[in-house]
């Protein structure tokens, strides 16, 4: 049994750790391949979910006997704090340098959110600016519900409390800084959820939309003119909004300098750099980003007693944002026809920042309906609004949440 434990050491492993993290493992091998398939067939988020998913195989099959004698893995160890522990890992574990240069620090995160400025269209928000606004604030519910719920009826502290709730702004990145911010120790576990959950909005968000916007409203066809603003004027825009909240929110200033530097960039007209930040860098984020998520899925870290806190918290905070955002949806829409003017309640669920993923489903829920309905525009003006609602949240969090 020996020779055969030494000779197939992935196997061998499950012998040599406790069944419960036995079956974990297995768990999680299974549950990775599902992931990689729906990441495959469209299903779920292809750009994270194959990555994440084959990640999530290779390291809880990858397990072997250390020379140390305990039982872990060549790709990453996310535990290791030391800094000469940290430099021999590096030259070992061959994702041990973009987690420890790019991950651990918020980096990769700035990179993913300098793409997603580099892709916004800032005369979407123009569009309606109040009404894609109203409609981010409002889908900001789940994040301070959430936040309210950990304290009061998990017993959780303010600061972990925060950072899971931030799960609630559907927005990948900003939970990445905002954990490491508010709840390092709870980091991984935090980010692993959140972008599982982030995934889910595919499948789960466009049943509350049929259940809160009737089929008759989800079918309104919406006339939206364009403002004809000067590229000078967009620039400016951008970068007075970038410098009035990083003067306000110091905290959150490394995430809002790497979404508005993206649209500056694209406003700018300078095709280079646009390139590689669509291109490259967001590119090299975002497939790191789930790569690195998937390794960090290792039976142990999973079985976290805390992790069950956090699958309840942020399936809370995504559902009740989503309800707060169509709220906010069904309140234009009363405005707007008071005015006598056409608005899709629908739009409401883009004020959910998963860009551009919400305002996505609530076009595809409107044509479903109506097939000539055109809301996307409108909808990425508050997915944008979202995105920058998102970020004064979490600064707000992290600026204030260790006065409470």
């Amino acid at each position: 049994m020996e020779f055969f434990m030494q000779l197939f050491p992935g196997i061998g492993t499950f012998f040599a750790v406790e069944p419960v993290i036995a079956v974990a493992r297995i768990v999680l091998i299974v549950f990775g391949f599902v992931l990689a398939c729906l990441g495959f067939k469209r299903t779920l988020e292809p750009l994270i979910m194959v990555p994440m998913g084959i990640g999530m195989m290779a390291v809880n099959c990858g397990m072997m006997f250390l020379t140390s004698g305990t039982v872990g893995n060549l790709l990453l160890d996310p535990l290791v704090s030391d800094a000469s522990a940290i430099v021999d890992a590096m030259q070992v574990n061959f994702l041990q340098p973009i987690y420890n240069l790019t991950f651990s620090n918020g980096l990769i995160a700035c990179l993913v959110f300098m793409g997603i400025g580099a892709r916004s269209e800032i005369s979407f928000l123009l569009a309606k600016p109040w009404s894609s606004m109203i409609i981010a604030i409002f889908a900001e519910m789940g994040t301070f519900a959430a936040l309210a719920a950990g304290v009061l009826a998990f017993g959780l502290t303010p600061e972990q409390s925060a950072a899971m709730a931030t799960i609630g702004g559907a927005d990948g990145p900003m939970v990445l800084f905002s954990s490491l911010m508010m709840a390092p120790e709870l980091f991984v576990p935090i980010s692993i959820i959140a972008y599982l959950y982030l995934s889910l909005t595919y499948g789960g968000y466009p049943y509350i939309i049929k259940l809160m916007v009737p089929k008759k409203y989800r079918g309104i066809d919406m006339y939206v003119e364009v403002p004809e603003v000067s590229q000078k004027s967009k620039f400016l825009f951008i970068i007075i909004t970038c410098t009035v909240l990083c003067l306000l929110l110091p905290v959150a200033a490394p995430l809002l300098l790497s979404f508005f530097i993206g649209m500056a960039v694209k406003e700018a007209k300078i095709n280079k750099y646009t390139e590689l930040l669509e291109e490259g860098l967001s590119y090299f984020g975002t497939f790191f980003l789930g790569l690195i998520l998937g390794v960090l899925c290792e039976a142990s870290t999973i079985l976290n007693p805390t992790v069950i806190i956090i699958l309840v918290i942020g399936i809370l905070a995504l559902a009740i944002s989503a309800v707060g955002g169509l709220l906010g949806g069904w309140l234009m829409y009363l405005v707007h026809k008071a005015k006598r003017e056409d608005f899709n309640p629908t739009i409401g669920i883009a004020g959910v920042s998963c860009v551009p993923t919400t305002a996505k489903l609530a076009q595809h829920a409107a044509q479903d309906e109506n097939p000539f309905a055109v809301i996307l525009p409108v909808a990425m003006g508050s997915n944008i609004s979202g995105v920058i609602t998102s970020a004064i949240a979490a600064g707000i969090f992290v600026t204030t949440i260790g006065m409470v």
